[in-house]
């Protein structure tokens, strides 16, 4: 929570709210007043508060029936009561109904200020708590290292140098396994938004009501089984950046509302009125051609102009054959360390194996290769035999040699994989190493579906 965020007085009297304007507007928050609580319900039902300060006692609607509303509609919006009243009775009930703190007059301006700095506080560490969470849950294998010495190479890494300290949107395009989150993590890391949070919304993995409620959140009653609020993608990349992972799978409705936010940069929880402001960076990433997908109806143009600001095109590992051997010794490094016996390296041959593989997985199927070589390896070096399990296959010259092509190999691998987990796809691309998207295509690609 920085110290912009926003606070509404909420009380009768005029020379309260001008005491509270007093004290803490020098602390640099933003403060808006309400005279009534007719007034701050029509507020809260439309703008977003950090915090709400009221008086309990007020003609009409009193500050319990406003902590009903905050708790139902807004339950993120932290609120302190004050009231010249005071009972134990009163403050209990405050408290149930979600005060973070109850202040009885008279108070000096000291100890608003310090109840205001520790509400905000809790607001923030809780609000970290869920980010912390929500990156937990995504935590997955197959990071690899942005490394490469190639010409193409060298033009992304001065490109994410020179896109990376700017606010600029970028669109990020590859093939699958070519890096695009880790050159978005690259951008964010040369950004003053570096110590911000980063956050990844999939856009493969959720359709329809489903992935807006993921995005935007959603308020209790929404929708059938929305028993409490939901804090979306955006309130939690608030401050920092968003990555928005294969944005092509996005749906043409979400789209209208991703191009809102683009341009108002401020968004609407499923449900609820209120319009919550944002402040994020924002990074897309799709293996799909865009354009193509315009053509098509598929993708809204106005969409791919606004966030293809900045476009950066990763190559595939095909087209760079020369960062093989950086990228595979760092990952027998990587994946050295989590071994008991020690592997020194390749001999010659298996790296002209690894040099001549197409690599159609990029980045991520070299990796899984060189990690399951070095679980399989047999000696100290790893040698073609080690890679023929699942990976480069070479080339033979003759056909006599009992080698068969690789695309024979990995869909009977695969095919084995899924009748071993009973065609449940997650578990199977767990076990592969690869993602479901990469798991979902292979399947097409060898007619393997159901």
């Amino acid at each position: 929570m920085s110290d912009r965020a926003r606070i509404l007085v909420v009380d009768d009297e005029e020379a309260m709210r001008d005491a509270s304007r007093q004290v803490l507007a020098p602390e640099g928050f933003v403060l808006e007043e309400a005279s009534s609580g007719d007034a701050a319900v029509e507020l809260l039902s439309r703008e977003s508060f950090d915090l709400v300060i009221l008086d309990l006692k007020m003609p009409r609607v009193d500050g319990m029936e406003i902590l009903r509303r905050i708790q139902e509609e807004s339950p993120d919006t932290a609120a302190i009561v004050i009231t010249g009243y005071p009972s134990v009775e009163s403050a209990v009930e405050a408290m149930k109904l979600g005060a973070a703190d109850f202040l009885p007059k008279p108070f000096t301006p000291d100890v608003l200020r310090l109840t205001v700095r520790r509400t905000l506080r809790g607001v923030r560490m809780a609000k970290e708590n869920l980010l912390l969470r929500s990156q937990l849950d995504e935590c997955r294998g197959g990071d690899y290292a942005l490394i490469g010495q190639s010409e193409p190479m060298r033009q992304i890494l001065d490109l994410v140098r020179r896109v990376g300290p700017t606010d600029s949107t970028v669109l990020i395009t590859g093939e699958s396994g070519t890096g695009k989150e880790l050159v978005a993590r690259a951008i964010r890391d040369h950004s003053p938004r570096c110590d911000k949070p980063f956050v990844t919304v999939d856009c493969g993995s959720l359709v329809g009501p489903l992935f807006e409620s993921e995005l935007f959140g959603h308020v209790r009653g929404s929708f059938t089984g929305a028993t409490n609020l939901k804090h979306g993608r955006l309130t939690l990349a608030n401050g920092g950046t968003i990555f928005f992972d294969e944005i092509a799978n996005v749906s043409p409705d979400i789209q209208a509302k991703l191009l809102r936010v683009i341009q108002e940069r401020e968004f609407t929880r499923v449900g609820a009125t209120q319009v919550i402001p944002i402040d994020v960076r924002i990074l897309a990433a799709t293996s799909r051609n865009l354009l193509d997908e315009i053509q098509e109806g598929r993708f809204r143009e106005d969409l791919f102009y606004r966030l293809c600001v900045v476009p950066i095109v990763l190559p595939p590992l095909r087209q760079r054959r020369e960062d093989i051997p950086m990228l595979a010794e760092n990952f027998l490094q990587k994946h050295n360390s989590r071994q008991r016996d020690k592997i020194r390296g390749f001999t010659k041959e298996a790296m002209d194996a690894l040099m001549k593989h197409d690599w159609p997985g990029n980045v991520r199927e070299l990796e899984n290769a060189v990690e399951r070589a070095v679980v399989l390896a047999q000696g100290d070096m790893i040698t073609p035999t080690d890679l023929l399990y699942y990976g480069p296959l070479l080339k033979s010259e003759s056909a006599g040699d009992g080698l068969v092509p690789l695309s024979s190999v990995e869909k009977e691998h695969i095919a084995k994989v899924l009748r071993l987990h009973s065609g449940n796809r997650t578990a199977a691309a767990k076990t592969l190493g690869i993602d479901r998207k990469t798991l979902r295509r292979k399947i097409q690609a060898y007619d393997l579906a159901d």
